[in-house]
């Protein structure tokens, strides 16, 4: 390799010395050509729709040549000096990243123009141009995560080259156009979380080449098409959150390659039906809250590579299929919560198996909580809305992996005293029980500061509210109807991620400390049918993003703070207090 760069350098070295030209006139054809004139002027006239541009992205779009590398986002042939590849993406969680303005059809002069990527600016409103439809050499269009608006033009269906078409997370509306079905070459399919409705079109039966197809999260109505089952490529399908009616098409059941199904959130009917067993690749299958019913087929276990299953809330009945030993092997996740099932007990198959999530919500179990074979695989158990009476104590032995626990809405009897939680659990769920003891024993200097969630509701837990530590991650505290009593710490202010507390129906005293107004996140606030004496504290304007607050029933007085939301909210969450007065109340009639 050396000897080959040292003989290219000694002959370049020759022409040079052999030739009368300049050495600048010598390299001139070896330059990259300047930006064409024509799509300069493209690109600028997109810059000047944009009228506010946090990603600071264009500035960089200044001087004649924008295929010398400084424009950012725009790569050109280095032959020709056209524009092939716009891509302007923004961050996906950084909603101080943005662009405003709308998409000018000036790009629509791109006429070489091969990817288009304008994803993430959030706040890019308008239609899209229909001069789009000209940009005949376009393989990629990406329009994701804006504020679009309007239809989707018909004639993005004279793309013939076109092979990704991506435009979620917009506000699109009407239907989708039948001529996008012109598409001889798509492979990608990306239409969710946009205000699409109608059915989905059966000119799609020419995606011959159609890979992903996502349609989540519109109203498309309708039957699911059977052209569905033609596509023999296609490895991911999802429809869910639509108003999807009917039954499943048998054809869909013929995707060998298909990995990812999921149809949740819509009107299905029907069963499941065997010939389920022919998608071989499949990983995930989601088909919750519709209205399936019938049994589980137990074809479903021949799934050697399925490790999501979600069933939950449809009218599946009993019996579950005998699932042996090597049936669905790759399983970890198992969601069939909801359904017209009495099982009991959690089935040997579910309960003897390395699982991740188990979810058997309102199953009618009995009897004692299960006990689990590999307690420490487990990250997700929810056995709430069930009969269970017993077994609470020492049941979280070895859950050294458990995040989240639902245990609601049971008949558990046990004093809070005897339970040991997982240390890195981060929600807890366990209301409307009969637990008993006090609140320190799960909130104190020993708390884990992965917790977020914890909702001892509806039991007969007593004593005081515990003093709150700093450097808690709680955002949902909610210990409504119990027994608890004593004031109200001022400590409050130490969960600074708080949006969500209740702590009404209980027999807490004092006065609402003033410090509750430092919690700037705090949405939700019920602190209804206590014995809480005082004013309302004006600290409390200081929560900018709270939409509900309850003070109904205690015993306050004075003026309700005068500022939004408090003056706003309906009289009845100030009803039955000692002499509340103010807006939405009557005026105070003296200041003292």
């Amino acid at each position: 390799m050396q000897i080959r760069r040292w003989v290219s350098k000694l002959l370049l070295l020759s022409f040079f010395l052999a030739s009368p030209l300049s050495l600048a006139q010598t390299i001139t054809p070896l330059q990259t050509s300047v930006c064409a004139e024509a799509d300069r002027v493209a690109l600028l006239g997109f810059k000047a729709r944009i009228l506010k541009d946090t990603t600071d992205i264009l500035s960089s779009w200044i001087g004649k040549d924008c295929c010398g590398g400084d424009w950012e986002g725009v790569q050109c042939n280095p032959a020709t000096g056209r524009v092939t590849d716009l891509v302007l993406q923004g961050p996906a969680r950084d909603s101080g990243i943005y662009m405003k303005g709308t998409l000018s059809p000036s790009l629509g002069s791109l006429a070489f123009l091969e990817v288009m990527v304008i994803s993430g600016m959030k706040h890019i409103a308008g239609p899209i141009p229909e001069s789009f439809s000209t940009l005949t050499h376009l393989t990629q269009l990406v329009l994701e995560d804006n504020s679009l608006e309007g239809n989707i033009p018909p004639g993005l269906g004279r793309l013939p080259l076109l092979n990704i078409l991506s435009l979620n997370g917009n506000h699109l509306r009407g239907q989708i156009p039948p001529s996008l079905g012109n598409f001889k070459k798509l492979q990608q399919l990306s239409l969710a979380r946009n205000l699409l409705s109608g059915p989905i079109p059966t000119t799609f039966q020419n995606f011959l080449s159609l890979q992903s197809l996502d349609l989540s999260f519109n109203l498309l109505s309708g039957l699911i098409p059977d052209i569905l089952g033609h596509f023999q490529n296609l490895t991911f399908i999802d429809l869910s959150n639509n108003q999807l009616s009917g039954l499943l098409p048998p054809s869909l059941f013929s995707l060998v390659k298909l990995q990812d199904l999921s149809l949740d959130h819509n009107q299905l009917t029907g069963r499941i039906p065997s010939q389920i067993a022919g998608l071989k690749s499949l990983t995930h299958l989601s088909l919750s809250s519709n209205r399936l019913t019938g049994q589980i087929p137990a074809s479903i276990s021949s799934l050697q590579n399925l490790w999501y299953l979600n069933l939950s809330r449809n009218g599946l009945s009993d019996p579950l299929p005998a699932i042996q030993g090597r049936g669905l092997p790759s399983l970890l996740s198992i969601d069939l919560s909801y359904n017209h099932l009495s099982l009991g007990t959690v089935p040997g198959w579910i309960k003897d198996r390395q699982l991740s999530d188990v979810h058997l919500a309102g199953c009618k179990l009995e009897g004692n909580l299960p006990k689990f074979t590999r307690p420490d695989s487990l990250s997700s158990l929810d056995l709430s809305d069930n009969f269970l009476v017993d077994g609470i104590a020492g049941f979280f032995t070895n859950m050294s992996n458990l995040q989240k626990l639902k245990l609601s809405n049971n008949q558990l009897k046990i004093d809070l005293f005897d339970i040991k939680l997982p240390d890195g659990i981060s929600s807890i769920e366990i209301q409307s029980n009969q637990l008993s003891g006090f609140l320190s024993r799960i909130l104190n200097n020993r708390t884990s500061s992965f917790l977020e969630v914890l909702d001892v509701s509806g039991n007969q837990i007593s004593g005081t509210m515990p003093e709150f530590i700093e450097g808690l991650s709680l955002k949902v505290l909610n210990i409504g109807s119990n027994k608890i009593t004593g004031q109200f710490p001022g400590s409050i202010s130490n969960l600074k991620e708080l949006e969500r507390m209740d702590i009404s129906r209980n027999q807490i005293t004092g006065t609402i400390p003033t410090t509750l107004g430092l919690l700037s996140n705090l949405q939700w606030l019920d602190l209804s049918i206590n014995r809480l004496t005082g004013k309302i504290p004006t600290s409390l304007l200081g929560i900018a993003n709270l939409r509900h607050a309850n003070f109904r029933a205690n015993r306050l007085c004075g003026e309700i703070p005068q500022g939004k939301p408090y003056n706003i909210f309906p009289a009845g969450a100030y009803a039955h207090n000692l002499c509340l007065c103010g807006k939405p109340l009557p005026l105070c009639r003296t200041k003292k």
